[in-house]
């Protein structure tokens, strides 16, 4: 049986029972644990032949297979350990990969806005059930990773703050705002001034309303806007831009228009600060189940592919990290807050929703745990001279932030050699 010699080559340690429409059962591995895949029509079997990679998360959405002996997550946790998979359509959609992603990362500003509308524009109401306090849909910092993900969510804007290094009245861009809380927090803890643009007009409405009950209205502002559009009558104004989980929407094609935005954007003394998900093994595609149903549009680039794009934009890159498993740490947390949730879920939305969340949440996690995905922080500057020679101002700042704070106090940015002269 095909199928049986595809998931024997996916699959990684312990026992996986399949048992298919018509009651056969095939036993492939040994070992714990043991975990029974059943195929509830007979086209399931077609369809994992022929596309796994799109049809398996499909059929799991639609009910047509399920698990026994474990949820999901440990399914795909067996079958994610084990070789890549293509399928007889997945291995010529991989052959023609290079022409292919230029096409599904060709974004501009009529298609960018309706690929996040399909995500963003969920309610906040779902988005509630399982984001920290402060609504955080990106990667959180685990400086310990039994903390709690409001910590971890905190300590990730202290340690975007630090790197920026922003002080009071500075005008600071935030590319892709969210729901606000990046915007919020530097405007409260720094008091910078900040302006946050978004392509989500759900986002765009939680964040004004966010910003007028904190009283922050009179320094931060949001906008309905495109970055590119955006550039175009703002050049030089910022001291600061950060972009926190935006960049993954960008695609390829555009990078160089990007970046030259941040650079034509920021004054001569300006930083950037860039946290996006990134890939270790090079240049790739996106899954075509997260493209289809999660991020269309949405890629996650190898740094080879960022780095260039920046040197080609007369920025400087001045500093980068790797932060490795921070994001599997952070979808643990979603995805079991998800679940704890997931009937709630349900009534906003209906079973096949939360069980293409479900997919969505597992398999996500485990690309950051099994399969080399990351998330790095970029800092960019215009001029060499702008920030200081060692990373320790970045400590310092952290530990500034973590002590008491008034609405009105900032960081102070260390002299450089150029400013002490």
């Amino acid at each position: 049986m095909l199928l049986v010699h595809l998931l024997a080559a996916a699959k990684g340690d312990g026992t996986l029972d399949l048992v298919t429409a018509t009651g056969r059962h095939h036993s492939i591995g040994a070992g714990p644990p043991k975990l029974t895949l059943r195929l509830h029509d007979r086209a399931v079997e077609r369809d994992l032949l022929l596309n796994p990679r799109l049809n398996f998360g499909e059929a799991y959405m639609d009910g047509r297979l399920s698990v026994d002996g474990g949820t999901i997550y440990d399914l795909l946790a067996m079958l994610m350990s084990g070789t890549e998979v293509q399928g007889a359509l997945g291995r010529a959609a991989h052959s023609l990969s290079p022409l292919l992603r230029r096409l599904q990362q060709y974004n501009p500003m009529r298609r960018s806005r309706q690929n996040v509308e399909h995500h963003y524009n969920l309610s906040r109401q779902f988005y509630q059930l399982f984001l920290d306090r402060d609504m955080q849909y990106s990667c959180a910092y685990f400086p310990d990773t039994s903390m709690s993900l409001d910590d971890a969510q905190e300590a990730k804007k202290r340690h975007i703050a630090a790197k920026l290094l922003p002080a009071p009245g500075m005008q600071v861009l935030d590319i892709g705002c969210g729901w606000g809380g990046m915007a919020l927090y530097l405007a409260r803890r720094t008091g910078a001034r900040v302006t946050g643009i978004t392509l989500s007009s759900e986002q765009l409405a939680v964040a004004r309303q966010r910003a007028q009950e904190a009283g922050l209205a009179d320094r931060v502002n949001f906008e309905l806007r495109d970055y590119r559009e955006f550039a175009a009558n703002h050049r030089g104004v910022f001291d600061r831009i950060v972009s926190v989980g935006m960049f993954e929407h960008v695609g390829v094609p555009h990078y160089r228009n990007y970046f030259d935005a941040v650079r034509d954007m920021l004054n001569d003394d300006g930083v950037a600060l860039i946290h996006a998900i990134g890939r270790l093994d090079g240049p790739g595609a996106t899954n075509p189940w997260i493209r289809k149903y999660i991020f269309p549009g949405g890629y996650s680039p190898a740094l080879s592919e960022v780095l260039a794009a920046v040197e080609r934009s007369a920025l400087f890159t001045t500093d980068l990290e790797i932060l490795r498993l921070h994001y599997a740490e952070t979808l643990r947390h979603w995805r079991n807050r998800f679940d704890a949730h997931r009937e709630e879920a349900k009534k906003l939305y209906d079973e096949r929703f939360c069980r293409m969340w479900e997919f969505y949440l597992a398999g996500a996690e485990l690309a950051f745990r099994l399969q080399g995905h990351m998330v790095f922080q970029l800092q960019l500057a215009r001029t060499l001279g702008t920030l200081p020679l060692t990373r320790d101002y970045m400590v310092n700042a952290e530990h500034e932030l973590v002590s008491a704070f008034t609405g009105s106090a900032g960081l102070r940015p260390a002299r450089t050699p150029e400013s002490a002269a």
